[in-house]
């Protein structure tokens, strides 16, 4: 069939009408693979989201997510979308960056995640430097446990964050930044029913014999901790689950048992010399802080200039050289 004089004059009236919003709701329920969790990102109305994603597989005719019973997948020509996507969606920001850049000071919002323990030590410090150096910019702060924290880096929900031994993923960029080691730590005055040795060291078999307040099992820590137990032949004796770090330490301090932290931790609690710090001995047990990023974001000068402050704030509060166990990269 041909183009008559009209076609040939306005040839870009049959040219598909996609634009950058319809492209970012796309990536956005592709990654998740939903259109219910991408709206709750998005902030918007699934059903407003859902038609945006039919009138961009009407315009490029072609269907690009096959609904399943568990939410939604890419079909092929979805895949080769998707790609092209997120290169477009990335140089867009790129220009974005570059435009910033010539201003001269950063300036718009940024969203950093923090886990609990980091949360008490680094968030006035760094609110403080942020305010004085970057009048002109938003400093928003959330907490959470490291598994959240790096899904709603991926989402992106929160720009960069803090994670402890997060497990590689595709939608990450990871840093390792601190190491370690982990420590029994006890009342300073003992108590929790078990004689504690003055040493400075613990063997891991000792906490057997201990009643331990650890997290939760989905926490990183107690995965770090339980399956070193198990590889070394040890039963755990877990006296109480506490999700919460600073509530461990509170328990610790009044005598409800023993627990397996960080030196950072027990900084954090603002009575660190109310505890007994013993570092893990056979096998030595650590745990590594992170920074992450979206490996699909581009970073920004503001982005880049918060990463700059959090790696002082962390060697400000821990200490570059605080002790043997601590480890700045």
């Amino acid at each position: 069939m041909g183009f008559d004089a009209e076609d040939r004059t306005r040839p870009w009236q049959s040219e598909p009408k996609v634009n950058l919003k319809q492209l970012d709701y796309f990536v956005r329920v592709a990654e998740l693979g939903s259109f219910s969790k991408a709206a709750q990102i998005l902030n918007i109305a699934q059903p407003a989201l859902s038609r945006q994603v039919r009138l961009l597989e009407t315009d490029l005719r072609a269907t690009l997510l096959q609904r399943t019973g568990r939410g939604v997948v890419l079909t092929e020509a979805g895949k080769r979308l998707f790609d092209h996507s997120v290169g477009i969606l990335q140089l867009v920001s790129r220009v974005r960056e570059d435009i910033e850049s010539s201003r001269g000071e950063p300036a718009g919002r940024i969203v950093v995640g923090l886990p609990p323990s980091m949360g008490r030590l680094l968030t006035l410090p760094l609110v403080e430097e942020f305010r004085r150096v970057l009048p002109k910019a938003r400093l928003a702060i959330v907490e959470g446990l490291s598994t959240h924290l790096s899904e709603w880096i991926s989402t992106g929900r929160v720009d960069l964050g803090l994670l402890y031994n997060p497990e590689s993923q595709a939608a990450l960029e990871i840093t390792p930044i601190l190491d370690e080691s982990l420590g029994l730590i006890s009342p300073a005055k003992g108590g929790a029913g078990t004689k504690v040795s003055p040493r400075s060291t613990a063997k891991l078999s000792e906490l057997a014999r201990l009643p331990l307040i650890l997290p939760e099992r989905s926490h990183t820590l107690r995965k770090l901790i339980e399956t070193q137990a198990a590889l070394s032949g040890h039963k755990l004796r877990v006296a109480l689950e506490i999700s919460s770090v600073q509530s461990i330490i509170d328990l610790v301090r009044a005598g409800y048992g023993h627990a397996v932290l960080t030196p950072s931790a027990v900084a954090a609690s603002g009575d660190p010399r109310a505890f007994r710090l013993r570092t893990l001995v056979e096998p030595r047990i650590t745990s590594t802080l992170c920074l992450a990023v979206s490996a699909h974001k581009p970073m920004t000068p503001l982005s880049r200039r918060v990463l700059r402050m959090l790696r002082e704030r962390i060697v400000a509060a821990v200490g570059a050289d605080a002790a043997t166990h601590n480890k700045l990269r």
